[in-house]
């Protein structure tokens, strides 16, 4: 017999691998917060698992280890395209202000300053 938290943890595990395999730009915030859902839902639902567990509930939890390293590997990779995604906004940013702006950064030291009046 497996507890009604554990089954929760599996449905939950599930969708969120699941929206861990969306990495369209165009739904970005919407999966973000699915995401950050299922997490609190995941956390809620953590203090209810505890032992003595069922040899089903085991199978269940070496089921859900296995789920849980490949959510932790999606997720980075996830966080990796934002990160790379925000450096590129960045850095199209600096190129048009260096473009509006072309001698912004020119450096004068060597300005000429006429002595006669």
């Amino acid at each position: 017999m497996i507890r009604l938290a554990m089954k929760v943890w599996h449905e939950v595990t599930e969708t969120l691998l699941k929206l861990t395999q969306q990495t369209e730009e165009t739904e970005r915030d919407e999966t973000i917060a699915n995401i950050e859902k299922c997490l609190d839902v995941r956390d809620q639902i953590q203090s209810q698992i505890t032992g003595p567990f069922t040899p089903e509930e085991e199978e269940l939890g070496t089921e859900l280890v296995e789920m849980e390293e490949k959510i932790q590997q999606k997720l980075a990779l996830f966080t990796s395209q934002i990160r790379t995604d925000i450096s590129k906004t960045k850095s199209k940013q600096s190129n048009m202000k260096n473009y509006v702006t072309p001698y912004s950064k020119v450096m004068r030291d060597g300005t000429f300053y006429d002595t006669k009046q």
